[in-house]
């Protein structure tokens, strides 16, 4: 059960190690793009060149869903970056459900582990795969492997390190199942933190905060849905930044460096913006932005 890029290696390494898929359940097709075409999920497109069955529910309530899972008699489920299964679903597996989580639990519970890790300045994080339970992400704790993150590491880049590891994961954590030798351990919910969905009120960058604050909240937020700052009512997308001292330190959100270089001050501290988008223009490196765009030291980022 799964959806995005993220669920792809954990099917691939199963089917790699030839265990039988009784089918693959994802999300229902949906239009994207400026065409607004219908698009499949990427687990969807996989599903079809294997001739793998595959079950699209709009809800995961439906007797008819649920009736075409029990048809299948299966023995586990195995939940990557999927939607919140109802008891009476991931009940009908004969082995249980387990899901693979982007973070060690119970740090990071919630929609989005790998944008909050960075986003707090975590220097590791690593994935866990543990049983359902009703309540989101708190069920007993199957394996976990940690993974540093980088001092310049964006979400997008940890997303694909997390995607591979957490593979190996799912196979080990369906050995250890099929072989009987799982031994789940109960999560310590004193230590748990959230890890909501990324919404529009946290992409805002404040150059109130300092440096550090400042360069993980953009590369927390890299590739999707991104950091972003105004000039004047101009709305330019920040990718990659990094930390460029505090020497010459101006207000915060002030342009210090507008020629070769775009560096800007924050509350404490100075980055330098390697990689920018204004709206409805492409992606760019700040050298190529800045013989484009009209912006001069003094000038101030909001």
């Amino acid at each position: 059960m799964g959806t995005p890029e993220f669920a792809l290696p954990s099917l691939k390494i199963l089917l790699e190690h030839e265990y039988p898929i009784a089918a693959v359940v994802t999300g229902p097709d949906k239009p994207a793009g400026r065409g607004l075409q219908v698009s499949s999920s990427p687990v969807k497109a996989f599903a079809q060149e294997r001739k793998l069955g595959i079950l699209q529910p709009e809800k995961l309530k439906e007797d008819s869903f649920i009736a075409s899972l029990r048809s299948l008699e299966p023995d586990l489920f195995v939940v990557v970056a999927f939607r919140i299964l109802p008891a009476e679903v991931f009940r009908i597996a004969k082995l249980g459900a387990f899901n693979l989580h982007a973070s060690l639990l119970p740090k990071y519970r919630g929609a989005a582990p790998i944008n909050w890790a960075i986003i707090k300045g975590e220097r590791e994080t690593g994935v866990t795969t543990f049983f359902l339970q009703e309540t989101v992400d708190t069920g007993t704790i199957l394996l976990q492997a940690r993974v540093p993150i980088g001092e310049n590491e964006t979400a997008g880049e940890l997303h694909d390190r997390l995607a591979g590891v957490g593979a190996e994961i799912v196979l080990h954590s369906v050995r250890l199942i099929e072989s009987g030798k799982a031994v789940p351990k109960p999560q310590d919910d004193s230590l748990a933190t959230p890890a909501p969905k990324i919404l529009k009120e946290h992409t805002k960058i404040d150059w109130s905060k300092g440096a550090v604050e400042v360069h993980d909240l953009v590369r927390g937020l890299s590739p999707r849905p991104c950091a972003f700052a105004y000039h004047n009512r101009t709305l330019l997308k920040i990718y990659r930044t990094t930390l460029a001292g505090d020497a010459g330190a101006g207000a915060p959100g002030e342009i210090l460096d507008a020629a070769d270089r775009l560096r800007v001050s924050t509350g404490d501290g100075v980055i330098e913006i390697l990689e920018i988008q204004q709206e409805g223009k492409r992606k760019m490196t700040a050298a190529e932005f800045l013989r484009g765009y009209r912006l001069s030291a003094g000038d101030k980022l909001r």
